[in-house]
């Protein structure tokens, strides 16, 4: 039966920006560049077929045609994430982007004196053979991808919170269509379920899986409660923004706050995502490359300066030039951060006290580089390490993390993404002391904004912001 509180829910927030965003994936950036090639591809065959020559106007249609597939294609949402969605409905969509694109260069040969592209037969000839190949990859793409989460690879380790009838269903569904790269571990709830089978899959009850969520192992948590429940599902919620694990609500989400979050149908079952990051499949290739590109052109123009500072410090105080730093990565990941060394100390166990304004544990040279925040850009090989990014949540000392997810809700929510050289918190003047909780709060609070709307195009923009605000700042020391 159509279950109209998820449709209501589904329509109110996706008039929110950046609410339920389909997450692009490694498939979709594969299908953008198929698109492209076999649009391409399937006009030069067309040109051969028929013995004509390639010319420039063939290269110019061709670029035509691929923006307007593209470009209708995005609007409509076509480039998102199939897995467990209707082939049908994907296959229509991939029809009809391609028949409008080729019917507006059609119609328009005339007007734009396409003389190398009036034959009847070329037109019909590369209509043809790319919507047979449009449409034929994408059922090709999706038998190999259903063979390969079959045979367990790109799988997500999945528990359901909540035993019930829904719970049960969706376990099932979960089973039966090993396709959709989902494994299924168990149930957590706190009644002794009636069925033995079910009791036998349980595996504990709530507070068990928030102990197992921080802990690691598990992907992602679909919460199945009874709305009776309601207090308990904030409950769970809110101890759950203390780990890493995406967290699903199946199906109501009226009450939460949302970071970046999207929606997913397992067989008719409707499900939210309500923890989890927009930087996956291709979106983490985009913003690996990003980093890359980035960091080298930027050590390369700093090199200069990396050996002036790297003198400096050797030659006005005892001790290493680099401090390197136990803290917090992606999913809480433990890493270490390069920095010049900028202080007579090198705090990093259970306690670490932060840099104040007139600080005697400075170098000669420490307290200029803390403010111009010259000391972190060692960090730059972390980037190329692959264990930050140039933009993201600034990482904490370990032992400022575990003192603050205690104070502050969704502080943990800060890793689900790399964490970054400057951050949107940073140029937003959050950074340096957090003396107050309210400080932390409101740098968390610039952190999860961030996630939510992440973009390439924003995190260009941090940089060159960056260049203004985030080097000199009075709460910088």
């Amino acid at each position: 039966m159509f279950n109209w509180n998820v449709f209501a829910f589904k329509m109110e927030y996706k008039m929110e920006k950046g609410i339920l965003h389909s997450n692009s994936t490694l498939v979709s950036l594969v299908h953008r560049i198929l698109d492209i090639v076999i649009i391409v591809g399937g006009l030069w065959f067309s040109v051969k077929l028929i013995g004509q020559h390639w010319e420039l106007q063939h290269s110019t249609v061709a670029v035509v045609a691929v923006f307007l597939f593209h470009f209708t294609s995005e609007l409509d949402r076509l480039y998102i994430s199939w897995r467990g969605l209707s082939l049908l409905k994907e296959v229509g969509k991939t029809f009809w982007h391609w028949f409008v694109s080729a019917s507006v260069i059609f119609l328009s040969i005339d007007f734009l004196e396409l003389k190398y592209l009036d034959s009847e037969n070329l037109q019909f000839a590369w209509f043809v053979l790319t919507t047979f190949c449009l449409i034929s990859y994408r059922l090709l793409l999706r038998v190999f991808l259903r063979s390969l989460r079959a045979q367990g690879v790109n799988t997500r380790t999945v528990v359901i919170a909540g035993a019930g009838h829904l719970g049960r269903k969706l376990s099932k569904s979960i089973i039966a269509k090993s396709g959709f790269g989902l494994v299924f571990a168990g149930y957590y709830d706190d009644a002794t379920p009636k069925d033995e089978l079910v009791a036998a899959q349980t595996i504990g009850n709530l507070e068990q899986l928030v102990a197992d969520c921080k802990e690691g192992g598990i992907d992602r948590v679909y919460v199945v409660l009874p709305a009776k429940a309601d207090n308990r599902i904030k409950w769970l919620v809110r101890e759950l923004s203390d780990s890493t694990v995406s967290v699903y609500i199946v199906p109501d989400v009226f009450t939460y706050q949302l970071l970046h979050s999207r929606s997913d149908v397992i067989e008719g079952i409707a499900t939210i995502s309500i923890y989890d990051s927009p930087i996956e499949g291709s979106n983490v290739l985009i913003k690996r490359i990003e980093d890359i590109v980035l960091s080298s052109l930027i050590l390369i123009l700093i090199s200069p300066v990396l050996v002036g500072l790297a003198l400096a410090v050797k030659l006005t105080s005892n001790g290493p030039v680099f401090f390197k730093q136990n803290r917090y990565g992606i999913d809480g990941k433990p890493i270490k951060v390069w920095k010049f060394r900028s202080m007579n100390v090198m705090e990093d166990g259970g306690k670490v006290t932060q840099a104040t304004k007139n600080d005697d544990r400075f170098t000669p040279i420490g307290r200029f580089i803390r403010r111009t925040s010259l000391d972190e850009l060692p960090q730059f090989i972390n980037v190329l390490q692959g264990q930050m990014s140039i933009v993201g949540p600034r990482p904490h000392a370990v032992a400022h993390n575990e003192e603050y997810r205690r104070l502050v809700d969704g502080y943990m929510l800060r890793h689900k993404v790399k964490p970054g050289i400057t951050g949107w918190a940073q140029i937003n003047g959050w950074r340096g002391e957090t003396d107050t909780l309210d400080k932390m709060e409101k740098r968390v609070e610039f952190d999860l904004d961030y996630i939510r709307h992440w973009s390439l195009f924003l995190d260009l923009k941090i940089v060159f912001l960056t260049i203004f605000k985030g080097f000199v700042n009075k709460n910088a020391y």
